[in-house]
């Protein structure tokens, strides 16, 4: 059966999910690693960036890494876990989503918890290098989503894609969001908030006849931001429409290639609806590790190496 006992134990301030959630998030040196840039064009003539990170010498396994809401290639755990991924022999891409590598993309969309398409294209422009026999995905929170979603969205994967880790994933898009909406959670939706809200002003001057001040006053709550700005941008007839159709929980059945996910127990964004144990109970493919304590990304052993940077490349490295 599937579900992982833990080894992992938190010491000190960092059995409590808010401090390693923030200590992770804010205040965790950068980790040392050489990025190279690589700019993508998207079929419909808009670009992301992806940041890579080489191995030593040749080698013939990559791993895609995908961060998290308003995250990019240059955040901590990326870090952490692109600089272990390579010493481990892997070459590294860290993808930037559609307006998050620093410049605003160019079409009125961006990007959103589910829009595997993006991730179709990179995975494809990887493979057409003709260097990788191994591919691996590993998705931080809305990452994490994003690569279930596109797992077990697709009838079939590329042969090379062989193993996949997600960690601190909403499962259900509604109920994380109706966890970050509890007081105790308002420094993280007010950090949130506040990014999103900066972007869209900037988008505005862009699209200004798509985009209002009047919109930009109304958004005062991460479900207002969905409804004004991600929903309509994406197709969705609303936020309620956008949350059902992308989350990921529902696609667990079908996703056909081992996935570790690891999912702290005090991580206090995600709903009981992202702590799948009976379905992983009698799952092949789905890896369920639930530690006490590690909050959102935050499963602290050392400032260089985190407990979940560590499982993630045992897992991979399992035959």
């Amino acid at each position: 059966m599937p579900i992982i006992s833990s080894s992992y134990r938190a010491k000190g301030f960092f059995k409590n999910g808010h401090f390693s959630t923030i200590y992770s998030a804010k205040l965790r040196p950068s980790p040392s690693l050489a990025q190279e840039r690589e700019r993508l064009t998207l079929p419909d003539g808009d670009f992301l960036d992806i940041d890579w990170s080489f191995f030593s010498s040749e080698t013939d396994r990559v791993a895609i890494l995908l961060h998290g809401l308003e995250g990019n290639a240059q955040r901590t755990y990326m870090k952490g876990q692109a600089a272990l991924l390579k010493k481990k022999g892997w070459d590294v891409a860290a993808v930037n989503y559609r307006g998050c590598s620093g410049t605003l993309n160019k079409v009125y969309p961006s990007y959103n918890a589910g829009r595997t398409d993006d991730l179709e294209v990179v995975i494809q422009h990887i493979l057409q290098k003709d260097r990788y026999r191994n591919l691996a995905l590993v998705g931080f929170s809305l990452g994490g989503n994003l690569l279930i979603k596109y797992l077990g969205e697709r009838q079939t994967l590329p042969k090379e894609l062989k193993k996949a880790v997600a960690i601190s994933t909403p499962l259900d898009l509604q109920g994380s969001l109706e966890q970050l909406s509890q007081f105790y959670n308002w420094v993280y939706r007010t950090s949130f908030l506040y990014n999103l809200k900066k972007k869209y002003k900037a988008k505005m001057l862009q699209f200004p006849e798509k985009m209002s001040v009047s919109q930009l006053k109304e958004i005062n709550s991460l479900l207002a931001f969905d409804n004004i700005y991600t929903a309509p941008a994406h197709g969705f007839e609303n936020a309620e429409d956008y949350y059902k159709k992308n989350s990921s929980g529902q696609f667990l059945p079908h996703v056909n290639i081992p996935v570790l996910l690891m999912n702290a127990r005090n991580d206090t964004f995600l709903s009981p609806n992202c702590y799948p144990t009976t379905f992983a109970a009698t799952s092949k493919y789905l890896f369920l590790e639930q530690p006490e304590h590690g909050g959102h990304v935050g499963f602290h052993q050392s400032n260089k190496r985190y407990y979940s940077e560590i499982r993630t490349c045992e897992f991979l490295a399992e035959q």
